[in-house]
């Protein structure tokens, strides 16, 4: 596979990591009641340029994309699954909130995201943001040299299934590092011992997307992703490399 990176690849993807850890971690802080999405991405763009990165998604645009994405992060709300663009919209007391982040420092590409309950959520909320966090662990767990890429989609869809909720699966993750997206895609579905084999010098960004209904989805023209049933969302999100030692988790926030 012609994208894998070196060990000293690795290291300025720890950097870039560890910015994007930091700035995200101060975003959950600023994700309270009352707080509009544009204020976190105003608050995103001034903390990625004080810390001498840029945003790896203002400006972004791929082949379908019909313009440049406008902001620096994503903030998705409630039904609302990823690629929502920051705008006027007020926290409030039970909102599910997603915030997606890629730091491009030097070059060097990473991509994180968390979910984020605001103020006293729903048992159906923890419920679901706990599955989607897990999920995404146990499938790091086995990011090891040998393990095949249908590993990964297996693991996160068997976790999430025995929580009641489903995969969205015409989302996925993707190899990260030198651009956002590289390949392979990494589904959040499949089947054991089948894909390509994971190597060391891999670096993936693993997202499981889950619903609390069925998964289906609705794209609007402006590229945000919906539910289609209008049932609650959550997604989270971290770049990783495959080390001859097993996974090594790049935005991890401390």
């Amino acid at each position: 596979m012609n994208n894998l990176k070196t060990r000293e690849d690795i290291v300025h993807l720890k950097i870039s990591g560890k910015i994007l850890a930091s700035v995200l971690n101060e975003l959950k802080k600023k994700a309270v009641i009352g707080a509009s999405l544009k204020s976190l991405d105003l608050k995103a763009r001034e903390l990625i340029k004080s810390l001498d990165a840029k945003s790896a998604f203002f400006g972004y645009q791929s082949k379908k994309d019909s313009r440049p994405y406008p902001a620096a992060i994503c903030t998705s709300v409630n039904e609302k699954i990823v690629h929502t663009i920051p705008d006027k919209y007020i926290l409030k007391n039970g909102d599910v909130l997603k915030i997606d982040l890629g730091i491009n420092y030097k070059s060097y590409i990473t991509d994180a995201a968390i979910t984020i309950g605001i103020g006293k959520i729903s048992p159906l909320a923890e419920k679901l943001i706990k599955a989607t966090r897990t999920a995404l662990y146990e499938a790091i767990k086995i990011c090891r040299p040998g393990k095949k890429i249908g590993d990964i989609g297996w693991v996160i869809e068997s976790t999430v299934k025995n929580y009641g909720f489903s995969v969205v699966k015409k989302l996925t993750g993707h190899g990260v590092g030198f651009e956002l997206h590289e390949e392979p895609s990494v589904y959040n579905f499949g089947e054991q011992g089948t894909g390509i084999e994971l190597e060391e010098g891999l670096v993936l960004a693993i997202e499981p997307m889950v619903a609390a209904g069925s998964g289906e989805l609705i794209e609007k023209e402006n590229g945000e992703f919906f539910t289609k049933d209008g049932s609650l969302s959550a997604h989270f999100e971290h770049t990783v490399a495959i080390t001859k030692n097993g996974p090594e988790i790049l935005t991890l926030i401390e």
